[in-house]
């Protein structure tokens, strides 16, 4: 089972429109209302491909009641930690030949002792897990010295622990010893004050997170596909030619089936291309970690093998 921990959920409303134009009024042609946020797409992704995943967050009012509702109609495991504030509400706008515009509130506030309670609830529901992700941004009030500690408990508990977050969380992340990172390009870029615009800088960058202790470094590159770092070596992996019908949620599959292969036993650089693969896949679909199990293994069985770098 692997354990998919969202700090900061959403209810995502995803609207289709013919063509988007501001300032002026539309009509939505088609509606999707889902439980959103990144592990929950990572999570999505693990169960389209047949393995086990179990979700958790931090949930309030009527919205994060909707929100658990929703994943347990998805057949989407989980326990919530209930907080005071309302759970945020994230619109995606998708129009016909263009990516998706998404709008994210910044999240509800939480307090100190709603953190604790979260990180005294994510150390109990990882005991049975072997692979922990931990995915997007930190609500309001959760302290990056909180995020350090849950992280390190983890780590302590002998998880395999993937953190995907940016910016400050991302800092407070690259700083405890034994985690594995997956990061976009830009993200990386922006916390080590480098320009990542290719597969060998990225790898390069990783090269350094190592030798500060970080345990492995995953960075997608878009449309450029991805490079995995471990301790024995450095891989790239490039996604077929698709005509992208939206990339939300790629990055949250590329993870997903990176960890879903690993914890098959993969070796990293099949386990790269899985998650290259399940990335692309989701790039033919509107909704965030919806993919299907047959085009990821269309993708990867027409992916070149990872090269090392």
């Amino acid at each position: 089972m692997i354990l998919c921990v969202t700090p900061n959920p959403a209810i995502d409303r995803t609207l289709h429109v013919d063509a988007l134009r501001l300032g002026e009024v539309h009509r939505a042609k088609e509606t999707l209302t889902a439980a959103g946020g990144k592990g929950l797409n990572v999570a999505r992704t693990i169960r389209a491909l047949g393995g086990s995943s179990f979700c958790m967050g931090l949930v309030g009012g009527h919205t994060g009641s909707l929100l658990a509702e929703l994943a347990e109609r998805e057949g989407l495991p989980a326990h919530w930690t209930r907080v005071k504030n309302e759970t945020r509400t994230c619109v995606i706008l998708v129009e016909q030949g263009r990516d998706a515009t998404v709008i994210n509130e910044r999240g509800a506030d939480v307090s100190a002792d709603e953190c604790q309670t979260f990180l005294r609830d994510v150390w109990t529901q990882a005991e049975p897990a072997q692979l922990v992700c931990l995915s997007g941004s930190l609500p309001p009030g959760f302290a990056l010295d909180d995020f350090s500690l849950l992280l390190r408990g983890l780590v302590e508990r002998q998880k395999s622990v993937w953190v995907d977050t940016s910016g400050a969380a991302l800092q407070a992340a690259l700083n405890v010893r034994g985690v594995n990172i997956k990061v976009n390009a830009a993200e990386l870029g922006e916390a080590l004050g480098l320009e990542i615009l290719n597969a060998e800088q990225a790898a390069n960058a990783g090269k350094r997170l190592l030798e500060n202790g970080i345990s492995s470094v995953a960075v997608t590159l878009g449309r450029d596909g991805a490079v995995l770092v471990t301790e024995s070596s450095a891989w790239c992996a490039r996604p077929p030619a698709i005509e992208v019908v939206s990339s939300v949620g790629s990055g949250d599959a590329f993870l997903g089936g990176l960890v879903f292969a690993l914890e098959a036993g993969n070796p990293p650089e099949v386990a790269l291309r899985y998650g290259v693969a399940a990335g692309a896949a989701n790039a033919l679909h509107v909704g965030g970690g919806v993919i299907r199990q047959e085009e990821v293994g269309e993708f990867f069985h027409r992916l070149p093998k990872s090269l090392a770098l």
